[in-house]
């Protein structure tokens, strides 16, 4: 495999200077921040066709950077990984260290590094492309996967976890569904994405790696060389900074595992949600409680058997069982018109979430990872309530608008919702996301209300301003898009649930003036459903929405309204974030609080399931 080496070397064409920027729903992006990014990456693509690549597509982006993919002359599959030049050139550099260190990797389950390269101030990491789709992306598509699938995985996880180990111990730091690449035709897996891998500072019994005194008194065995990988699947001690251990990696596949055996998009759902509850093999759910577990010992215990245990995993035979249609906890309205829809989430009253400890578990590290994912959101969360947060966000990954209200009472969880789905085919995926969150709503034990509410970016007005002392002035062409339609037939038509109905949100921090809270008032009492969100910046203002309006007769009074409201916007002073959601019908669903679900495994004899 060849090792890391300069393009400069070669008498190719070079990839010239250029830049990505910060990445978001483009939708929400300034215009000529829309227009900076859209040049930017068609700019890319230019530059590696130059070099003779076809079939180029933007395949990834991170908190780091951005990974292109394209075929080149001789038919080969190349991803090329791109840091950002807005970070700071000692975080850049970390792009020709994850070259270094996947060159010391020779394994068939990982692509191996091609070359690293300069293009200006860029960075850019040139590997082979792996065969397949990441297991998030298949996970998104199918919900749960089958406990076939889950144990090939497992094995060949298993397998890589174990050549890290051997020599000098490798530690990926970053094992999770969207860094694992699937074949479903071949079975075969790949781990990418080597951006946190160090070298471990511990073995698996706690041990300093190097038995070399002078290697010993020449490293830094008082300070973690870790990276922070994702912190939806890294275990505690990575996340806190302890020394760098092979254990790291077992977390993430544990967390991994039990993933995409759930259909979840973290591992902190695994107190309500257990994986001896998701119909794996009986010995795999175990092994899995146990490597999830708040308890060290039996994390390692575990940790160790699981690997011995995949070892003669490949002699289960495990056909997959034919299961009947899930039924959805809370409705899903099936909209009739396809549309090309990019969710958004707005959540608020999170704080009641929280369990307001003083510390800060992870005060003292400085990564992007933590700012992307956890700092701001869910520190200060127990696991349970993590994972909820992260089962709603997961319910924003496919086509859909709406709103939930969620109430935790003495008396038990209750859920009003208006959630339309763009796409049927997605629907059992969704049904699945759904429930799950369902699920771990009824395993919090707290006394208090969730709002959270759906649009679509493609639908978000764009405001701008000069400079903070100038009103935003609204186009006379901008408007407020809304749909006509019915309502579901199904729902109770006892009680509109209002915009006003919980009350004001102690999460949101933007007053907004008067007339807009008169007209919001007026239009509430028109038979709609959906939400308006007023986000303000110093220079840029965001109008998100997602209306449908449920009575076609009143379409004029609506929209006059709705131009109204817009015509005050002029008048908001200040910056943050105000939202508001109407639901269709006051048509609570209630559930009893739960500690956990039952056992559920895989059966002993399949053909008697099919």
């Amino acid at each position: 495999m060849p090792t890391s080496k300069p393009m400069n070397s070669e008498p190719t064409p070079q990839l010239q200077h250029f830049y990505i920027s910060e990445e978001q729903s483009i939708y929400l992006l300034k215009a000529n921040d829309a227009r900076k990014h859209r040049a930017w990456i068609r700019l890319c693509k230019q530059q590696l066709s130059k070099l003779g690549y076809v079939d180029l597509e933007l395949v990834g982006k991170g908190a780091y950077g951005f990974v292109f993919a394209g075929v080149n002359p001789q038919g080969e599959s190349h991803v090329f990984k791109f840091s950002r030049v807005t970070l700071p050139q000692n975080v850049q550099d970390r792009l020709e260290e994850e070259a270094f260190m996947l060159a010391q990797v020779k394994h068939p389950n990982v692509p191996p590094v091609i070359k690293f390269a300069h293009g200006g101030k860029q960075g850019i990491l040139v590997m082979a492309r792996a065969p397949g789709e990441d297991l998030e992306q298949l996970c998104l598509k199918r919900g749960a996967l089958p406990a076939y699938m889950i144990m090939s995985i497992a094995r060949q996880l298993a397998h890589i976890v174990q050549y890290l180990h051997h020599g000098r111990p490798l530690v990926h730091g970053d094992i999770k569904p969207s860094n694992l690449v699937y074949d479903v035709k071949s079975n075969h897996l790949s781990l990418i994405d080597w951006g946190s891998a160090v070298f471990a500072q511990r073995d698996a019994k706690g041990n300093p790696v190097n038995g070399n005194v002078m290697d010993l008194m020449s490293n830094d065995q008082q300070h973690t060389n870790a990276r922070m990988g994702d912190v939806y699947f890294i275990g505690k001690e990575q996340l806190n900074g302890a020394l760098s251990s092979t254990r790291f990696d077992e977390q993430g596949v544990a967390a991994t595992l039990y993933a995409i055996a759930s259909g979840q998009a973290s591992r902190f759902g695994s107190k309500v949600i257990k994986a001896t509850s998701l119909g794996l093999p009986v010995e795999l759910a175990r092994t899995l409680d146990n490597m999830l577990s708040d308890d060290p010992i039996q994390r390692n215990r575990a940790g160790d058997y699981f690997l011995k245990s995949m070892l003669h995993s490949h002699r289960l035979h495990l056909p997959d069982i034919l299961k009947s249609p899930l039924i959805e906890a809370i409705p899903i309205w099936e909209l009739s018109h396809e549309r090309d829809v990019e969710t958004v989430i707005y959540s608020s009253r999170k704080s009641f979430l929280k369990e307001h400890n003083t510390e800060d578990p992870i005060e003292k590290m400085d990564d992007l990872q933590l700012e992307k994912y956890y700092r701001n959101f869910m520190a200060g969360m127990g696991d349970t309530e993590k994972g909820f947060i992260a089962a709603v966000g997961r319910i924003s990954q496919y086509s859909i608008v709406g709103g939930l209200a969620i109430h935790w009472r003495e008396t038990g969880v209750f859920v009003d919702s208006n959630l339309a789905l763009y796409d049927a085919n997605e629907k059992q995926a969704l049904i699945l996301a759904v429930n799950n969150m369902v699920t771990l709503a009824r395993g919090i034990k707290r006394i208090g209300v969730f709002k959270a509410c759906f649009f679509n970016a493609r639908d978000t007005l764009h405001l701008e301003r000069e400079d903070t002392n100038t009103p935003f002035n609204i186009d006379p062409e901008q408007e407020l898009p809304f749909e006509v339609g019915s309502a579901p037939s199904q729902e109770d038509k006892s009680r509109l649930h209002s915009y006003f109905e919980d009350g004001r949100d102690p999460d949101e921090n933007l007053e907004l003036p008067p007339e807009i809270m008169t007209e919001l008032a007026w239009i509430n009492k028109i038979h709609h459903t959906g939400c308006i969100i007023f986000e303000v910046l110093p220079k840029h203002m965001k109008v998100h929405s997602y209306l449908r309006l449920l009575n076609p007769r009143k379409q004029a009074a609506f929209r006059a309204s709705l131009h109204r409201i817009l015509s005050h916007v002029g008048k908001i002073q200040g910056k943050g974030v105000s939202g508001f959601m109407k639901l269709p019908y006051k048509n609570t669903r209630k559930f009893s609080h739960i500690d956990c679900l039952e056992e559920y495994f895989y059966p002993k004899n399949p053909k008697e399931s099919n």
